[in-house]
């Protein structure tokens, strides 16, 4: 259940939003960026594996949360709101800059701890997949549901980052999963249904051996359990690597 691999050779950054104040000028109009800094705008980020779950369904859609093949029972998929905003830019030479025309994938279990398009039991299905192309800020934004928990992992979504040349050919290509706070998913899990018909989960963050402690990989959250939230994370790819995960 994605308990592969650990962190990987870093590729992925993390960048800084529009709101933040570069620690230097930048020609391009991206912001500097230092490897590890607690204050600089990018901070680089470990890649992650990808885990035994992804699949390539080539779904552009923004939201997520139905089977588009309508096999699934129930379809959509019932849980609480959630909106995901990506804000991907190019790193290099210690400067961010947007990066527009990059696919970003996401993919995720149901509130029950469901993966879509397992073979024995969800193949064919493909709820809660889909892919977003970045827009001139880099933003991909999508609609879905707020995770749920399966065991031997903390709460999570699978986020895949790429570019193609004109033959289709993968040139960039990163690969994370980004995790949410614990206190926000105990209030989800004990007061919203579906979630809260299930046992206590079994793994939190600092029990999650692909999170390992790395703050820069959880979402910023705002909202509430009562109509949903809105997921941030600004993310900084190298171009030209390539990390399948």
């Amino acid at each position: 259940m994605g308990l592969g691999a650990g962190l990987g050779a870093a590729i992925l950054s993390r960048c800084g939003g529009a709101e933040l104040v570069a620690s230097g000028a930048a020609s391009d109009g991206g912001t500097t960026a230092t490897d590890g800094g607690t204050t600089a705008d990018c901070v680089l980020d470990p890649t992650t594996t990808k885990g035994p779950y992804w699949v390539d369904e080539r779904l552009n859609r923004s939201d997520i949360r139905s089977d588009a093949n309508g096999i699934a029972s129930p379809n959509p998929r019932p849980g609480l709101p959630l909106t995901l905003e990506f804000a991907v830019s190019a790193y290099a030479s210690g400067v961010c800059a947007p990066l527009q025309g990059a696919q970003v994938d996401i993919w995720h279990c149901d509130a029950s701890g469901t993966y879509s398009d397992v073979q024995g039991s969800t193949a064919g299905q493909n709820f809660l997949r889909g892919y977003q192309v970045t827009d001139a800020s880099g933003v991909a934004r999508f609609t879905t549901v707020y995770p749920g928990w399966y065991s031997g992992r903390a709460v999570h979504i699978h986020v895949k980052v790429r570019l193609f040349d004109a033959s289709n050919n993968t040139t960039t290509e990163a690969t994370t999963q980004v995790f949410f706070d614990d206190t926000i998913t105990d209030t989800v899990y004990k007061n919203v249904s579906p979630y809260s018909a299930r046992s206590t989960r079994d793994t939190r963050n600092s029990a999650d051996n692909i999170y390992g402690n790395q703050t820069v990989l959880l979402l910023s959250l705002s909202g509430d359990p009562a109509s949903g939230f809105t997921g941030t994370i600004p993310l900084g790819v190298r171009v030209g690597q390539v990390n399948p995960g």
